[in-house]
């Protein structure tokens, strides 16, 4: 193959380039930049339910209910989980199509061309970086709390060069990215035995939580529209209302919407799963089942916390507490030893999110690296262990920075903006390759496509909308960023640019 044919076979040059299915399918045959199959569809399930359900599982319904939606939280999050199943097809799809690494970023190659492809990689590493940071955080508090709970005084902070570092993040970002870096089915294995121990510890909760359930406390159901607390600003409101000029409001139908937005975190994640691709036995089958299998559960789980949370105490009462959780639903209704149990769940399941999201951090640059869009040395892989070690192990120093010595927190929506941006651009690509390719195997088809998937990208637009105008002026301000870094330089050292989107002239296009 020539340059000029490679050309050809990526697309149109300049930014709109794409790069065709065969491509990036061929890319993964680089030995030096190769990742081992060693999933299956149990794996991958695990993932899913590992990185939807921590510390949220326990908060977030109640902060929703307090705040937004009331009791109503419940259909807040039925919009969630719909959203999310549909975006969920739309990726199970695509990477039944082309189990390579990458998810969002690698389908959006091939559909929408490389600029698009590199901005929704950006937006990945932002999504996933910042997590892997406020869960680490997260963590270390939580590990605190518990032993304080047992009357063991954990300090959360140790000084260190004139500087308060949060020892807990530094230490378990630590320990998974040493066991990722040896490799993901040793990682896998490990990810298993906590999930099923913290799922262990939900139903537990849940079934007890139900003995102290009234059903006075679910009404009224839809609590009235009534105007936010004094102080909350323009810019911590929904952006529609602050394009509408309506006044900040809590409750309501605007208020079961702006829920629906904030508890779609508890389902970021699912897009990570589909990093592991590459990764997979037998994707074609086992990525679909996995994928949809986990979010059926976690939906499941999600729903039945906010029916017990809502059900045990009125949500004025939650709306009381500066922070809201099933544990301050126990210790309201008099069950103080729910407070241990939970705690101990939290920093199991804060523990397995972690690792998740590590391992789609590393595996989305890797794809990009790979590609030419980030220095190409960063995608070599350990022929011991089959994992890009090194990257690992550099994701892992810049995420223990962030969450040992910053409060990360404060950027928690970011999360989702950037998760919901890749499930835009993934809706919106399968009728585009359904269009273009109608001719390739597919292990899961989206149902009603275009129907479906028009209406998933359009459902996630509305739920960007209903995030806060700050978020929104934050994600523009990583956006320009990540713009000013493509045309500086990923442009220019871009694999399929420079004619080699296939491997076989990838060593030949390093060479000046």
């Amino acid at each position: 193959m020539t340059a000029t044919d490679a050309r050809r076979a990526g697309g149109p040059r300049g930014i709109l380039r794409r790069r065709s299915v065969e491509a990036s399918m061929a890319v993964v045959d680089d030995p030096d930049r190769q990742l081992r199959r060693t999933l299956g569809a149990w794996d991958l399930a695990v993932m899913g339910v590992a990185v939807a359900v921590g510390a949220g599982i326990f908060s977030v319904g109640a902060t929703a209910a307090a705040r937004y939606a009331g009791p109503s939280v419940i259909v807040s999050f039925v919009i969630a989980s719909v959203v999310c199943a549909l975006a969920i097809m739309c990726y199970a799809e695509f990477a039944s199509t082309m189990p390579v690494a990458g998810s969002a970023y690698t389908y959006s190659y091939t559909t929408m061309g490389e600029f698009v492809a590199w901005i929704i990689g950006w937006d990945l590493i932002l999504e996933m970086l910042l997590a892997s940071a406020v869960i680490a955080k997260f963590w270390g508090v939580y590990l605190s709390d518990a032993f304080a709970l047992f009357g063991v005084d954990l300090p959360p902070t140790v000084a260190v060069g004139g500087a308060d570092v949060a020892w807990g993040p530094v230490l378990i970002v630590a320990v998974f990215t040493t066991l990722l870096a040896v490799g993901t089915r040793l990682s896998s294995r490990v990810n298993s035995v906590f999930t099923i121990l913290k799922v262990g510890i939900t139903l537990f909760v849940i079934v007890a939580g139900f003995f102290y359930v009234k059903a006075e406390n679910w009404s009224p159901f839809v609590p009235p529209s009534q105007p936010a607390p004094e102080g909350t600003g323009a810019l911590h409101q929904p952006l529609t209302g602050f394009l509408l000029g309506l006044e900040p409001s809590m409750y309501g139908v605007m208020g079961i919407l702006s829920g629906a937005a904030l508890v779609f975190f508890a389902f970021i994640g699912f897009d990570v799963v589909a990093t592991t691709a590459e990764e997979t036995r037998n994707p074609q089958r086992a990525v679909p089942r996995g994928i949809l299998g986990g979010l059926a559960l976690v939906t499941v789980l999600y729903i039945l916390v906010t029916v017990v949370v809502t059900g045990m105490v009125s949500y004025t009462e939650l709306a009381a507490s500066d922070s809201p959780s099933l544990t301050t639903a126990f210790v309201l209704v008099g069950a103080d030893w729910a407070g241990r149990v939970i705690s101990v769940g939290i920093v199991l399941g804060l523990t397995s999110v972690l690792m998740v999201l590590l391992l789609g951090l590393t595996r989305v640059v890797f794809a990009m690296s790979r590609d030419g869009l980030l220095p190409r040395a960063m995608s070599r892989t350990s022929p011991r262990f089959g994992t890009p070690l090194w990257l690992q192990v550099g994701a892992g120093v810049v995420v223990a920075l962030i969450a040992g010595l910053s409060e990360v927190e404060l950027l928690e929506e970011m999360i989702n903006i950037g998760t919901l941006s890749a499930f835009v651009l993934v809706s919106f690509g399968i009728p585009l390759l359904r269009r273009s390719r109608p001719d390739l195997a597919r292990g899961f088809r989206v149902p009603f496509s275009p129907v479906l998937p028009i209406v998933s990208g359009l459902a996630c637009i509305w739920l960007m909308l209903n995030l806060t105008t700050l978020t929104w002026l934050r994600f523009l301000v990583w956006v320009a960023v990540g713009s000013v870094i493509y045309f500086a330089y990923s442009y220019r050292h871009s694999m399929l640019g420079r004619g080699a989107p296939v491997p076989v002239l990838a060593e030949e296009m390093e060479r000046p």
